[in-house]
């Protein structure tokens, strides 16, 4: 459970900082349009922090829940997923920011990555899920 309040933690700090660099970023280049920039704190602070305090709160309820080898799956898995996402909205977010033209070829990269980190967090909270079944229903 600690180890759930600790991650949610870090997703809060971030989604922060998240939100002061939008802030600032955009008033910095007078950017007044619409930006990924201004989805990312969001992100963070409902796919990390209160996501992870609701992990925290079945944690509680099911002690075995945390040592589930699908839940320690889902945990490094999602850890890397939702990171990889934030990092495609902020490269995206820059670019459109600055109004840097893309190539077909690099625009279709960086959504390719978003894609493929929207994949690993769905394989990762179907892990979890699993966890959540297998751990309930040991009751």
């Amino acid at each position: 459970m600690k180890k759930m309040i600790n991650t949610s933690m870090i997703y809060f700090i971030a989604a922060m900082v998240a939100g002061v660099f939008y802030r600032e970023f955009t008033k910095f280049q007078g950017f007044t349009g619409k930006t990924t920039l201004g989805v990312m704190h969001t992100h963070l602070l409902v796919l990390g922090m209160f996501f992870f305090l609701i992990a925290a709160l079945f944690c509680g309820m099911e002690r075995s829940l945390a040592q589930n080898k699908s839940f320690r799956r889902f945990y490094v898995l999602y850890n890397i997923s939702l990171p990889f996402f934030s990092l495609m909205l902020l490269v995206r977010g820059i670019l459109q920011v600055n109004g840097t033209e893309l190539s077909s070829g690099i625009n279709a990269m960086i959504s390719g990555f978003a894609g493929i980190s929207h994949i690993l967090m769905m394989v990762s909270l179907i892990l979890f899920f699993v966890s959540l079944r297998k751990a309930f229903a040991e009751r």
